[in-house]
């Protein structure tokens, strides 16, 4: 990044948006609550579409860079879904513990090139920042409360994904997930030792992550989601 200051000053401005719309959705639950996730579900979907769009039209488009399937381009989608359907329990789930204990850290130290206002610092910004919300919106904003398992269950779908992206990553040359080769700019995975083994490393950092994540709901659950429930906020029941 040319400037890291207005990165930060969105993270900023995110964080104190996370604070005051959990808050609010706790404190005064209602029809507000629902129409708040869906606006956060379009500008996610609007996200991941102008990504993609933008790959194909871009003229650089590759099949090692290009497509969406770095874990953050999944938990878009994902996210996007779960806030528009709130009662689909699995995209709960993915979105809780992929955003905090995954994006989190993207966003901590993030893998960006560009300043703003580039459409690539943009779309990363609002990506990345809006996982992390939409997290903390299901869980903490709409009290949802992962089942219980939900983090053996999400880090054995986390696993599986990752085993099929570094097929292809073996097979293209690519480096989706940082599978193959660790990011240009530092991160977590600098502190995790040199590749292949920071692989092993990170997948005992998240085994941690995951349980610490899990930890708050372990005598809570069981709980309706109280404001998922009020009085016109009622989601559409979706399996999972």
């Amino acid at each position: 990044m040319s400037s890291p200051l207005p990165y930060w000053l969105f993270v900023t401005a995110a964080a104190v948006v996370a604070v005051v719309l959990c808050v609010a959705c706790r404190r005064w639950p209602g029809p507000w609550v629902r129409w708040a996730g869906r606006a956060l579900a379009l500008v996610l979907a609007a996200d991941a579409v102008v990504f993609v769009v933008r790959q194909g039209l871009g003229g650089t488009w590759s099949v090692q860079s290009s497509l969406p399937l770095a874990l953050c381009d999944v938990a878009l989608v994902v996210a996007a879904v779960a806030c528009w359907y709130p009662s689909w329990s699995l995209g709960v789930e993915l979105t809780y513990f992929w955003g905090l204990a995954g994006t989190l850290q993207a966003v901590l130290t993030p893998d960006l090139h560009v300043g703003f206002p580039s459409i690539e610092f943009v779309l990363f910004v609002v990506g990345h920042l809006g996982i992390v919300l939409a997290a903390l919106y299901l869980v903490v904003g709409l009290r949802i409360v992962p089942r219980p398992g939900a983090a053996v269950r999400v880090f054995g779908i986390t696993v599986a994904y990752a085993a099929v992206i570094g097929a292809f990553n073996w097979l293209t040359g690519s480096n989706y997930m940082y599978l193959a080769a660790p990011p240009e700019n530092p991160s977590l995975l600098s502190l995790l030792g040199p590749w292949p083994w920071y692989l092993l490393s990170a997948t005992g950092v998240a085994i941690v992550l995951f349980a610490v994540l899990d930890a708050p709901f372990r005598h809570t659950r069981g709980r309706a989601p109280v404001d998922a429930n009020a009085p016109g906020c009622t989601p559409t029941p979706m399996s999972g």
